[in-house]
């Protein structure tokens, strides 16, 4: 930032208890000064700094106002300026509308000016607010601009203080104005589909959705005895909301998994839509982790993803609202504290604001750390508890200026103070008698104190304990549950715990293949499949999968992943180190990884793969004496990585229907680990199974079907008669 002052200012003093701030570098502002220059004097120092943020100061007057520039060449600002031509320029000066426009119209993106006449200590406020936002975060000009401006509405127009002695004008007109566009996200439309999509995502749903719950924040704002009303809490809720999208607007994404659908919501999923997990870092290095879920063509694009969240979250929602649900909030003037860790030990009083949980994490780490202004710029001195480290004595100072006049004038309209909470009497106790609703409505009018003592009945119920309730693992690619006992249509299933003990009589086989059964098809009637529809196709000319050779298939999927913008994955060395994962001290198999998972019907069947018995042991990362943990797990994790998408975009999945019914609707899947066909577990009848549960898991039982079964009996050991291995 180029600095251009008024000599006469150079003498500035503290008048008044009020502490003038000195513009110097700070954070990421720096800031380089000219004092009353020359006309060549100015055009070389923006030739050789070439400032992002050129800021005009015009001269004090004798009576604390702003008057204009008054060194040479000033009365022709536009024609100062050449080729080289700054982002934002901010004139403090009055009247300042016309040679804003000029400036606009010569190239200057953002011109930042007063209409009117303003006092020394309402612009030194703005000014340090606007510098304080520059200097925390790599901000926009409209987002630092707003938040800013937010301050000054809180304090300087909120207190009529922005004219010197106390000026009655309209104050709609008062204050800085911003001559430019806003920044807008770029997030190019959805490509239409093919017409020979049977199934795409629908149109009337949003490009994205953000799952996330509203939790109450209690800030501490630093200020005096003051009336809790809409000119105190909306311009807060601007300035908190300006603070979040300057972090938001420069964040970046990390990284992205697919996740489970949020709970209870998984029935209102669309076909073609799919939740990913993703890990976001904020322009001032906070870190959050949000729930999205939206179609498989934005959520598996990291750019266009992440556009997507900068737009839902900045220009389409309201982050911040005000609440009146606390005490504090319902009473008519605020109860001022003090406490020495909090704003240097000055008054601070408590406002209680409705913001996502993100929101609050990332509020809640911005609160610690020292060179974060931002914060301090709203007079926030506190966040849920945590105090802002960067507040400093003179902030308080300059911020509890503004509150004396208002601070005077709440006291002496305070004829009837609200009563602090440990002050207030206790309620009536038993032998007192219980007063009518009419009568307390008659008295509560009356009392000095503004409180009513109604004795009111107790429920019974309230005082009965809380059921505990069993949360339901959700696995949106199996059936149903067999362990809950309801489920969300409302029906009530046997419980597995009723069955009889024996299981190898035939009085108990009839009930366990209706409840597999009927389980089978009312997943297949009511559960959306969460499977996303496949991506655009690739379009390369690489031969199927089951006689592709491995180094095609490896040039392929760097190929693919480049041309989808995953770069990060891509080695420096090529061909030669790609993938840069490592198994069991080996490099991965990514060949022999995504052979074995597409032969089985593809990643989405979900834990109808035995990921550690029958895929790992074809890899060539397996061993003999392997005794690796969670192989299952990491193997999952790197075809989501790597293999997922690459999946989606190609045809190489084999379609299987079930050996036993032949039927491909939806069920609880599992595979054959000899002739490797696909069954419905609910269509095999045969007693001594046990539970889906017991094949689903990683390391889990290995499925026999019926006819391999029959066909090695006398090969295989006995206990494997029954289907177990």
């Amino acid at each position: 930032m180029l600095a251009v002052l008024c000599r006469t200012n150079n003498k500035d003093v503290p008048q008044g208890g009020f502490p003038f701030p000195d513009i110097t570098s700070s954070g990421r502002l720096e800031v380089q000064t000219l004092i009353s220059p020359t006309t060549d004097e100015f055009r070389k120092a923006v030739d050789s700094v070439q400032p992002n943020i050129i800021y005009f100061q015009g001269e004090r007057l004798i009576n604390d106002e702003v008057g204009s520039l008054v060194w040479e060449g000033a009365q022709d600002l536009p024609g100062l300026f050449g080729s080289s031509l700054p982002t934002t320029v901010y004139l403090e000066i009055p009247d300042g509308e016309e040679v804003a426009e000029a400036l606009h119209l010569k190239g200057i993106p953002y011109v930042i000016y007063w209409k009117n006449s303003f006092s020394c200590y309402a612009a030194c406020h703005f000014r340090h607010a606007l510098f304080s936002v520059v200097q925390s975060s790599s901000s926009h000009t409209w987002d630092a601009f707003q938040l800013a401006h937010s301050s000054f509405r809180l304090y300087c127009v909120r207190n009529n203080l922005v004219l010197p002695n106390n000026s009655e004008k309209d104050d709609n007109t008062l204050g800085p104005c911003l001559l430019g566009d806003p920044p807008k996200i770029n997030v190019p439309p959805a490509e239409a589909g093919g017409e020979d999509d049977e199934e795409k995502y629908p149109e009337d749903l949003p490009a994205i959705k953000i799952y996330d719950d509203d939790v109450n924040v209690r800030f501490l704002v630093c200020g005096s005895a003051c009336t809790l009303d809409a000119s105190l809490l909306e311009p807060l809720e601007d300035g908190l909301n300006a603070l979040l999208s300057i972090e938001m607007r420069g964040s970046k994404l990390h990284n992205r998994v697919s996740a489970l659908p949020p709970p209870l919501q998984a029935g209102t999923f669309s076909r073609g839509v799919v939740t990913m997990r993703c890990d976001i870092s904020t322009c001032s290095s906070a870190y959050i982790s949000l729930l999205v879920s939206g179609s498989a063509q934005t959520c598996f694009d990291d750019q266009l993803l992440e556009n997507h969240i900068k737009s839902e979250v900045i220009d389409k929602t309201q982050l911040v609202q005000a609440v009146s649900n606390s005490d504090e909030n319902k009473l008519s003037v605020c109860e001022p504290r003090e406490s020495a860790s909090i704003a240097c030990g000055a008054t601070v009083f408590e406002v209680s604001m409705k913001v996502p949980l993100w929101a609050s994490q990332v509020l809640r780490q911005l609160a610690p750390d020292v060179s974060y202004r931002s914060l301090v710029a709203l007079g926030v001195a506190s966040v849920q508890g945590l105090a802002v480290a960067s507040f400093e004595k003179d902030d308080a100072t300059r911020l509890l200026f503004f509150c004396k006049k208002v601070d005077n004038n709440i006291h002496d309209r305070m004829t009837n103070p609200p009563i602090p909470p440990w002050m207030r009497q206790p309620l009536p106790s038993r032998k007192r008698q219980i007063i009518n609703s009419e009568t307390s409505r008659n008295n509560g009018m009356e009392s000095g104190n503004g409180y009513v003592m109604v004795r009111q009945k107790t429920k019974i119920a309230a005082l009965r304990p809380i059921p505990h309730i069993r949360h339901q693992k959700m696995l949106p690619f199996v059936g149903i549950s067999e362990t809950n006992g309801h489920d969300f249509g409302g029906q009530v299933k046997t419980h597995v715990s009723s069955m009889p003990s024996n299981k190898h009589n035939s009085a108990g086989s009839a009930p366990v293949a209706h409840r597999k059964s009927l389980s089978s098809s009312y997943q297949a009637k009511h559960l959306v499949s969460l499977n996303p529809l496949p991506l655009k196709k690739h379009g390369c000319d690489r031969s199927p999968i089951h006689v592709c050779s491995e180094e095609e298939f490896l040039k392929d999927v760097m190929q693919f992943l480049i041309l989808r913008g995953h770069n990060r994955l891509i080695p420096q060395g090529g061909l030669a180190e790609f993938p840069d994962a490592i198994l069991n001290a080996k490099r991965l198999d990514l060949y022999n990884l995504y052979r074995e998972v597409v032969s089985r019907g593809g990643f989405h069947v979900g834990n109808g793969i035995n990921w550690k018995g029958q895929v790992f042991s074809k890899m060539r990362n397996h061993t003999v004496t392997n005794r690796m943990t969670g192989v299952g797990n990491t193997l999952k994790r790197h075809y989501e990585t790597y293999l997922l998408e690459y999946e989606l975009a190609h045809d190489d999945v084999d379609g299987e229907c079930c050996l036993l019914c032949r039927s491909s609707a939806a069920g609880d899947w599992v595979n054959c680990g000899v002739c490797g066909e696909w069954a419905h577990f609910g269509c095999d009848r045969r007693q001594g199974l046990g539970a889906f549960k017991d094949y689903a898991k990683t390391d889990g039982l290995e499925y026999i079907c019926p006819q391999c079964s029959i066909s090695n009996f006398k090969k295989k050991l006995p206990k494997t008669s029954n289907g177990y291995s």
